[in-house]
């Protein structure tokens, strides 16, 4: 039973009530005998006591006549429980309402209260320690005769069994109710563990479900805030694996649209040289050149795969070398410059010639500038202009480059999420075409040179993609080789 959450939660809530209840039982009891009962008893006596000795001082000849005192003790009608003594100024036992003192009339009592009675003092005392036949609460009321002196005792007491009978009804009570309230506690344990570990279970069991495709549905949030707690993170992995599944799906769709254009060209050029087109030197160079940039194309989509892959697995392995920016930047957008034009684009380079030396891996950021560059003239309309610079930043810890077009822009809506992977855009052309890894790939290549790429869009205006990279970044010892979590 304790090996489950429920039978440990019924268990904590049922042991406390256990232990405590008994021991709240012991100190009532001890609190109302102690505490109200016994001075109940006093304070009754006491009232008595008082009656009897005003009446026997009204009649002084019962402490020197048995007969007299005896009939005394007979008409007071105290209930049974109460014992009544009439001591004479001698000590000697003259009456007592009770049978059991029938042989000690006449002889001289030796209690200790006695003594200071017959001195004139009111005497109470409370005994626990005695016999079944002692007495628990005992009073010797001194009576002063006209002369102020002591003309002799009224004694009253409660006999320990006459007490204990009421003890004993009084915790039959006690014990009862206790009994009762620990039945309670427990059976409220019970309800209160469950109501605690239904929730669990049941996100548990929703949990599994999630794990094995059956639940589709989020969870209901409600419950304590630990639970609900709970129930937002199992609805976090539900949305976590549903856009997993839908990554899934759009990639495949992406994977099967992006291969097969460039396989589909590749087949049709082999069949027209099949066909004789290899006869013509014209039409041969065409289809050549056309299969040249088909498999280009491939091999791009290769390495955005390959980089997919070092995304999951969360490593990506840079080459670092020192080069000279104002030389090498340019070198890195010629190729892109000429497309740029047989496109009729404009095209605008303002690179300065005094930028500094930095350390970098050149063809990963050679290949995060192509695939911007690729993106601004794929999607700036002919007559438009694409800008290409690069500087340095204020506090001069920084180098920067931008890319720049005049194409559609990207929707505001849609800015945050370009650089997520797989993601094409839903009202946009330029981030609706491709497999949505290009800019997924470029934001991780900055990243890892512990740089930044940041977006600048205005729709209907262009966009603006700058790279900032820091320039006091030192080659690691060895090859320059290093391991950078993505």
């Amino acid at each position: 039973m304790l090996r489950t959450l429920r039978g440990q939660l019924i268990f904590s809530h049922i042991l406390p009530t256990l232990i405590i209840i008994p021991l709240m039982g012991i100190a009532l009891l001890y609190f109302f005998e102690s505490w109200v009962i016994i001075p109940s008893y006093q304070r009754q006596l006491r009232d008595d006591a008082f009656v009897i000795a005003r009446i026997a001082r009204a009649q002084p000849q019962i402490f020197s006549n048995a007969s007299t005192a005896h009939d005394l003790v007979q008409d007071l009608g105290l209930q049974s429980a109460t014992r009544v003594m009439i001591i004479s100024p001698d000590g000697k036992l003259l009456a007592s309402s009770s049978t059991s003192d029938d042989s000690r009339l006449g002889q001289i009592l030796a209690q200790n209260g006695i003594p200071q009675a017959l001195s004139g003092a009111f005497t109470e005392h409370v005994d626990f320690s005695k016999t079944l036949d002692g007495d628990v609460v005992d009073i010797f009321m001194p009576v002063i005769g006209q002369d102020n002196q002591v003309i002799g005792i009224v004694r009253l007491s409660y006999r320990y069994m006459t007490v204990l009978d009421q003890l004993v009804e009084m915790r039959y009570l006690i014990v009862l109710i206790l009994t009762l309230g620990a039945l309670f506690s427990a059976i409220l344990g019970y309800l209160l563990a469950i109501s605690i570990a239904n929730p669990i279970h049941n996100v548990t069991h929703a949990i599994n479900d999630l794990a094995s495709g059956v639940r589709a549905e989020p969870l209901a949030i409600e419950g304590t805030t630990e639970i609900k707690t709970l129930e937002t993170s199992a609805n976090i992995l539900l949305m976590r694996l549903r856009e997993l599944q839908k990554s899934r799906r759009q990639l495949l769709s992406n994977l099967v649209h992006e291969l097969g254009r460039p396989l589909g060209g590749l087949q049709i050029s082999l069949q027209v040289l099949r066909d004789g087109a290899k006869e013509d030197p014209k039409v041969l160079d065409e289809l050549l050149t056309g299969m040249l940039t088909e498999t280009s194309l491939l091999k791009r989509l290769l390495e955005d795969l390959a980089h997919l892959h070092d995304q999951v697995i969360g490593t990506l392995e840079l080459d670092y070398e020192e080069v000279d920016l104002s030389t090498w930047l340019p070198v890195v957008i010629q190729t892109s410059h000429e497309r740029a034009l047989r496109k009729g684009l404009k095209w605008c380079q303002e690179i300065p010639t005094n930028l500094p030396r930095i350390v970098i891996d050149p063809h990963r950021i050679a290949q995060v500038i192509g695939n911007l560059i690729t993106n601004a003239i794929k999607y700036t309309p002919k007559g438009g202009s694409v800008i290409i610079s690069a500087g340095e930043n204020e506090d001069n810890d920084r180098v920067w480059m931008r890319i720049s077009d005049t194409g559609p822009g990207i929707p505001v809506e849609e800015q945050h999420k370009i650089f997520e992977p797989l993601y094409r855009g839903k009202n946009n052309k330029r981030i609706q075409q491709g497999m949505g890894l290009g800019l997924s790939i470029a934001k991780d290549l900055v990243e890892a040179h512990h740089g930044q790429l940041e977006l600048a869009s205005t729709p209907g205006e262009g966009s603006q993609f700058t790279i900032y990279l820091p320039k006091d970044f030192k080659i690691d010892s060895g090859t320059g080789n290093t391991i950078q979590q993505v």
